[in-house]
């Protein structure tokens, strides 16, 4: 297992981009690690190395995955994201506590959080949506990244139409955040939702625009037709 994670850090290192190096922490007010490694070239690098564990259990490769989150090293965790998602085809209800965990105790900033609940947990409620009451509970948590998380798992689902009603109860649930990470979570989980489900979330909008924050507001109106954009904004 050591062998794998010293692979891993090996081939971020040697693929440090001094652009990246320099720029990554202008887009986190947070202070974060990181090797300074382009998105694109991360993936690369997963989906390379994920071939020497494939064949491996799920949960060894989720034990890789944890000691990558230990690292508060930001491209390990995308390797970490990106490892998970890849067996999801083996995914098991008892695995959403991992997840929370994961979220709960080394998610420290929103790349980490929108890449792992995206995809990973975005497809374990897709496979278990009985799960979602899950998202409920962590709307309400004390931890910035399990209140975003609970927006964020929802963004692929709400662009497919489903879970509408859940949606509208977790913004509910965000409603008054006065995190501005949280806002922006909420507000593209509703921007994403408007994709398939516009009217409602239209009404939902203008029902709440008088106390949603006005970056919850900006975002969940962002594809919405210039008349209704209008008619949201209006104070």
């Amino acid at each position: 297992m050591e062998e794998i994670l010293e692979k891993v850090r090996k081939e971020l290192k040697n693929n440090i981009d001094e652009k990246t190096q320099k720029s990554s922490q202008n887009f986190f007010k947070e202070k974060i690690k990181f090797y300074g490694v382009k998105v694109p070239v991360v993936n690369k690098i997963s989906k390379t190395l994920f071939t020497l564990i494939k064949t491996e259990s799920k949960s060894k490769i989720f034990d890789l995955c944890e000691k990558l989150w230990q690292s508060g090293i930001l491209e390990e965790s995308f390797v970490a994201c990106n490892w998970s998602y890849r067996i999801h085809k083996q995914y098991e209800p008892q695995d959403i506590h991992i997840f929370e965990k994961w979220i709960d105790n080394y998610v420290n900033n929103w790349a980490s959080c929108d890449t792992l609940c995206n995809h990973t947990v975005g497809q374990f409620i897709e496979m278990y949506p009985d799960n979602i009451s899950r998202l409920k509970n962590m709307a309400s948590s004390e931890n910035r990244w399990m209140r975003r998380a609970s927006a964020v798992t929802l963004i692929i689902p709400a662009r497919k139409g489903k879970f509408l009603s859940d949606i509208l109860q977790i913004a509910d649930i965000l409603l008054l955040d006065k995190d501005d990470l949280v806002q922006k979570g909420y507000g593209w989980m509703l921007k994403a939702a408007s994709e398939a489900n516009q009217q409602e979330i239209f009404n939902y909008v203008i029902k709440n625009k008088s106390v949603m924050p006005r970056t919850a507001l900006r975002y969940a109106i962002e594809k919405m037709p210039a008349e209704l954009k209008a008619e949201a904004m209006k104070k």
